[in-house]
């Protein structure tokens, strides 16, 4: 009798079947829960939104998926989860997970106290995930720890995540991300966009929107070739870095960290407030504006010639050209830089 050797792909072709599931999502709203792995939207067709999902881990096959109408969640059965794809080689993230396998960001009562973790033992499972996503739905995607990313997406989309990278390119539509800590990088997008960070990195690059919102508790915000009405950055600990800004009202506000920035035109309005760090304020050589610069300690320089209506030390009021919209510029510790572009 003749034996044949398998080959490895026809040992692994069975698990592949086992592990990847399509799951349809209906009406205009879409919310999807996962604790663990990578998150991928992608532009869809149709009416529906797609979900294909891929186990992965040991205890894959423990993990429950649940799709009703709308919302899809991957219940986990075990408060300890091992997700080797979860970043750095020991890190570890806390979290309180209810019943129905939906999750908030802290810990406490109304539901079980779940850490999900790059090493030690526990539940070996994580789920990945490609969303396909037609024009005009809102989707909400939360997940606790890996990699969430959004791909050329014409949708209202909402990234809430507790530990995890999130990057965006191409979207078009509200796009709000939530990221307790994670660096985030946004992409060629238009529309209207708000980042809340806990900590970690945002990096903003060829937007064109509405507006722009940057709530950063520790990190550095970088924006490049970013256009929009209205632009505002506020962190907690951490530089600002603004280069080829078009904007009509900006407001930047730092407890400690330096701000430079640079715009293609005067704003309407501008407000610049930081606690500790030094401002480098580029504009056009032909800009026209008001000023109202203070600091606390630091010095104040600038590349154009200023008619000055008040000078006190460490404080200038005045214009370049023949004045316009109020610059201000206000620092606890550190100079002021006012430069031509």
């Amino acid at each position: 009798m003749r034996f044949l050797r398998p080959t490895l792909a026809a040992l692994l072709f069975p698990l592949a079947l086992q592990a990847q599931e399509r799951h349809v999502l209906s009406g205009a709203a879409i919310t999807i829960w996962n604790l663990a792995g990578e998150v991928r939207l992608e532009r869809g067709t149709g009416n529906d939104v797609v979900v294909e999902v891929t186990r992965g881990g040991s205890d894959a096959r423990r993990l429950e998926v649940v799709a009703i109408g709308g919302t899809l969640t991957i219940r986990y059965p075990g408060d300890e989860i091992v997700y080797r794809g979860g970043g750095d080689s020991r890190s570890s993230s806390t979290l309180t997970v209810r019943s129905d396998g939906t999750f908030k960001g802290d810990w406490g009562s109304g539901g079980r106290r779940t850490t999900v973790r790059t090493y030690g033992s526990g539940l070996q499972a994580h789920a990945d995930l490609v969303v396909k996503v037609p024009a005009g739905k809102r989707v909400e995607v939360n997940l606790a720890v890996g990699n969430v990313s959004a791909d050329q997406v014409e949708s209202d989309l909402r990234l809430d995540v507790h530990s995890a990278g999130v990057r965006t390119a191409g979207t078009k539509g509200r796009l709000v991300i939530d990221a307790g800590s994670g660096s985030v990088r946004v992409e060629g997008a238009g529309g209207e966009l708000d980042v809340d960070t806990g900590s970690g990195s945002t990096t903003l690059i060829g937007l064109r929107m509405t507006s722009v919102k940057v709530d950063a508790g520790s990190g550095s915000v970088d924006a490049r070739d970013v256009q929009a009405d209205r632009f505002s950055v506020e962190v907690g600990s951490g530089s600002v870095t603004v280069d080829g800004l078009t904007t009509d009202d900006l407001f930047v506000d730092t407890g400690s960290g330096s701000v430079r920035v640079g715009l293609t035109k005067v704003p309407g309005r501008t407000n610049i407030d930081t606690g500790s760090g030094s401002v480098s304020f580029a504009l056009p050589a032909d800009a026209a504006a008001d000023l109202d610069i203070e600091t606390g300690s630091g010095g104040i320089s600038t590349d154009f010639a200023v008619t000055m209506d008040g000078y006190r030390r460490r404080e200038l009021r005045g214009r370049i050209g023949a004045g316009g919209p109020m610059i201000k510029v206000s620092t606890g510790s550190g100079g002021v830089r006012l430069l031509k572009r």
